[in-house]
């Protein structure tokens, strides 16, 4: 015994040495006690605007990182570049850099194989992929772990599912990293909105195979979990193998490691190798070394596919105490020569106790018919599915491995905490659209009211001598209306939710919001939706007869109502302070701002226009932008970055890609309104790039076209593009078609016109569900300049001009320097929901970053802004 302790407390020694080594490797060794957090990650560089190649190491993470958050999914083959004197090096081609894979001259008379297992990593040996995973995650809090795992999903990775973590002597069970990501998919065959379905990923009980490897095996486990999960006309490596970049090299902390992906059907025949959602693991390294975790998957499993080609006396006795399991068990092999006698007389003892027949047992040596085998597996799985089997959701696995010992990343106390206080919010939520009404009660019709009397007090100020009384009449109806909302009080539900963006704790803070994100989100889930491809037929057929503010289904509930209440709160008290009818010691809400302002600090998209009025709750945003200048103080130079257009062009979804943001994307209702968030530059680029942030702001879609020429609607859009573009140095236009442009949007560019500022205009033209290009394509506004129709052009200048026609081209394109024009690959490369991001578009999305900041490093941007001249902008406009 004592033997035996000595070598395990030398072999973890080793194992905790092997993990140093290569978080020291990386540069990643400062962030094990404070984790690096998802807001560094997505501070703008000066590698913001270079599309660079790692030259050491250390730059591996932030490469991989920055790739990742680009959704780019040449993520996973980051390389380092030799280190050459720089006249030597690769430049750039075309804007891309071109990278070289390092392979490090071995002199002659070393005989030491510097891939071997009992080497530690140095600067001279290559860093394995899932190395690099895994290290990063382990030095990432878990909010930058969702991210990841939301980008890697997106990319159409495998995901993590069990951590490794040799370090502290335990694995992690990934739940929290997993909570947050939504599938939607499919029933085949499609009969109506009620087979379009969507859902959290780790909710759905489900069919669950996973592989293993036994001792070792010729054939890749990986390999083939690719073919079965890829139509055999279009391969995807969705779980990284030994033929790829870098697969070959050894895994030194990577071991243990359990990966996750699922099929989603797509609703089509033609592309679905599944009817249902299922789920395939992959465990990395050997069951015997990874004894835990195999038990798990064993444990969760409706079969387990073990391949290897030796089965000795000593796997016989491994698998022999899973003789209780009700797990099916199929075994591959491709035996070494001279071992088949060995393997049939141990696979004879193995069937009967692991329930087996013969058929369970397939063989795959070279000149096997790959095709037909991975058939035959596909085959075999469908069956299984058919047949009654073991179905078990993500949150079944996590209470599997909590029994067994593991850590589950979920089960710390913030966490816990967080989750508890939502459930006692969200518990009450019966019908969201009710609990709007009567718990939310300042916003909705009491907060439209408002809205109407106090647009209607702004417009008096354009008339060349207004009535007193006409003014004195709307302000005692104004303070009417803010009385009655100041003489109620925030529900229970509103202070809870209060006290949760109040926590002390940060970290309990942020899983608070979060799951409130979650649990809302849950609620809107569960009503059956059409799918999005049918927003803007649907909004096309209904066009004539809908309400300026009526949406086409109802607005899901979200933790922006919560906030809108307490800006409602805030906007009530403080109008009836400025009026005299309310004493200043009497307040009781000012300190809303400075909780709101700390979401927005956290990477929380704050509402700017109110998505159901279409106003904006000017106090409300003064208070925010008020506190946001103390806070920031002397790094409070701002550049406001907007995105305007058509809806399921994919606006939300490019500034998402481009900065790493959160804006709301792929609902089937278009959010409406304007949000906005905060991006911070590195003070060591801030200098160079002129500012300290970019505030990002994200606008509702219009309906384009002739479908805007609806009175109310298109006063209310104009007024939101006049604002937004207003307070912009750079506005991003996201259309569908040339001609698609909303007459809303060419009112607002004449009315700026007049005022005499003019944003930077990036015209981008994509089409979400659309097919991918081959490359990105930049091209000059004389496409658009196709002049306006007669009918449009009345409405779209707001008055009689007696300049005649106006094009796009005189309208948007007047400066040059200030205006490109984009065509962007479609989003998907293939039929989502299996289709991943493709390369085309990420490369685009990253050419348009580099070429927005490059403007606004040259002053090409319209001048850069404090906070105070901001507050003035929202204030005048």
């Amino acid at each position: 015994c004592a033997v035996w302790a000595l070598i395990c407390s030398f072999l973890s020694l080793v194992e905790r040495s092997r993990l140093q080594e290569m978080l020291s490797l990386l540069g990643l060794e400062a962030y094990q006690v404070q984790k690096l957090s998802l807001q560094t990650s997505l501070q703008i560089s000066s590698d913001s605007m270079k599309n660079w190649a790692p030259q050491v190491p250390k730059d591996l993470p932030w490469n991989f990182l920055r790739k990742l958050q680009a959704l780019n999914a040449e993520a996973r083959n980051t390389t380092m570049v030799l280190d050459v004197p720089p006249e030597a090096r690769p430049g750039e081609k075309e804007g891309h850099l071109e990278e070289e894979v390092l392979y490090w001259d071995t002199a002659d008379d070393v005989s030491a194989d510097i891939y071997s297992f009992s080497e530690l990593p140095t600067p001279d040996t290559p860093v394995n992929p899932l190395d690099l995973l895994c290290a990063l995650l382990l030095s990432s809090d878990g909010f930058l772990q969702q991210d990841i795992v939301l980008k890697m999903l997106l990319c159409q990775f495998a995901l993590p599912l069990v951590l490794p973590d040799s370090e502290n002597h335990y694995h992690v069970f990934l739940l929290w990293a997993l909570r947050g990501l939504v599938r939607t998919w499919w029933s085949q065959p499609m009969r109506g909105p009620g087979s379009f379905k969507e859902d959290s990923v780790v909710l759905p009980r489900m069919p669950t195979f996973t592989f293993v490897r036994m001792d070792v095996s010729s054939n890749s486990k990986s390999q083939l979990l690719n073919a079965i999960l890829s139509p055999s006309h279009k391969p995807r490596d969705c779980f990284w193998h030994r033929d790829l970049n870098l697969g070959a090299s050894p895994r030194e902390i990577a071991d243990g490691l359990v990966e996750i992906s699922w099929f989603f059907p797509s609703g089509r025949e033609d592309v679905d190798i599944f009817s249902e959602p299922v789920a395939f693991l992959n465990l990395r390294g050997d069951i015997g070394s990874h004894w835990l975790q195999f038990k798990l998957l064993a444990d969760i499993s409706s079969a387990v596919f073990i391949l290897t080609d030796n089965i000795s006396k000593k796997e016989y006795k491994l698998l022999l105490s899973m003789k209780e399991s009700n797990t099916k068990y199929y075994f591959i092999l491709s035996p070494y020569r001279g071992k088949r006698n060995t393997n049939l007389r141990f696979l004879n003892k193995l069937i009967p106790v692991l329930k087996m027949d013969y058929s369970h047992v397939l063989v795959k040596v070279s000149s096997t018919d790959n095709e037909s085998f991975v058939r035959r597996l596909q085959s075999i799985v469908r069956c299984v599915m058919r047949s009654p089997c073991r179905r078990v959701s993500v949150e079944d696995m996590a209470n599997a491995a909590r029994k067994l010992g593991l850590r589950v990343d979920e089960d710390c106390e913030e966490c816990q905490k967080a989750k508890e206080r939502m459930e006692k919010i969200t518990r009450k939520i019966r019908d969201p659209d009710a609990y709007r009404r009567e718990e939310l009660r300042l916003q909705g019709e009491a907060w439209r009211k408002v809205a109407l009397v106090e647009k209607e007090l702004s417009r008096l100020q354009w008339v060349g001598d207004p009535p007193e009384t006409c003014r004195s009449e709307l302000r005692g109806r104004v303070l009417e209306l803010r009385a009655q909302q100041n003489s109620l009080d925030p529900t229970w539900g509103l202070q809870e939710f209060i006290r949760g963006i109040s926590c002390p704790s940060q970290g309990e803070k942020q899983y608070f919001l979060r799951w409130m994100e979650l649990g809302l989100a849950r609620l809107g889930q569960q009503r059956l939706r059409p799918p999005p491809e049918t927003l803007l037929s649907l909004r096309a057929k209904h066009c004539g007869v809908v309400d300026a503010t009526e949406l086409l289904w109802p607005e899901p509930l979200g933790v922006e109502h919560f906030l809108r209440e307490m800006g409602q709160f805030y906007e009530a008290e403080s109008c009836l302070v400025e009026a005299g009818k309310l004493p200043a010691s009497q307040r009781r809400f000012t300190h809303f701002p400075g909780l709101a302002l700390e979401l927005l600090l956290r990477g929380f998209p704050l509402e700017l226009v109110d998505g159901a009025s279409l106003s904006v709750p000017l106090r409300w945003v003064t208070g925010l932008l008020k506190e946001l200048q103390a806070r920031l103080e002397r790094r409070s130079r701002l550049v406001v970055l907007s995105a305007l257009g058509i809806p399921g062009t994919g606006k939300s979804t490019l500034l998402n890609t481009m900065f790493g943001l959160r804006f709301a994307a792929g609902k089937s209702s278009s959010p409406r309104g304007a949000f906005m968030q905060l991006v911070e530059v590195t003070e060591s680029f801030s200098q160079d790039l002129g500012c300290d942030h970019i505030l990002v702001i994200d606008s509702g879609g219009w309906l384009g076209g002739a479908l805007t020429t609806a009175g109310e609607r298109f006063e209310s859009e104009a007024s939101l593009a006049t604002l937004i573009m207003g307070l912009s140095n750079v506005t991003v236009v996201s259309l569908a078609e040339t001609r698609d442009v909303p007459l809303a949007l060419l009112h607002a560019f004449l009315r700026l016109e007049t005022s005499g500022h003019t944003p930077s205009y990036q015209f981008v033209y994509q089409n979400l569900h659309g097919p991918s290009a081959a490359s990105p394509q930049l091209r000059d506004g004389k496409q658009c300049s196709e002049p306006l129709s007669e009918g449009g052009l009345p409405l779209a200048c707001g008055e009689a001009r007696g300049d005649g026609v106006r094009t796009l081209a005189n309208v948007a394109f007047g400066d040059p320097e200030k205006q490109h024009v984009w065509h962007i690959p479609g989003l998907w490369h293939g039929v989502p929901p299996m289709a991943p991001v493709s390369l085309g578009y990420s490369e685009a999305i990253f050419e348009l970053k580099r070429c927005m900041l490059e403007n606004i490093r040259n002053g090409l941007s319209n001048q850069h802004k404090n906070i105070q001249q901001l507050i003035e902008l929202v204030t005048q406009l």
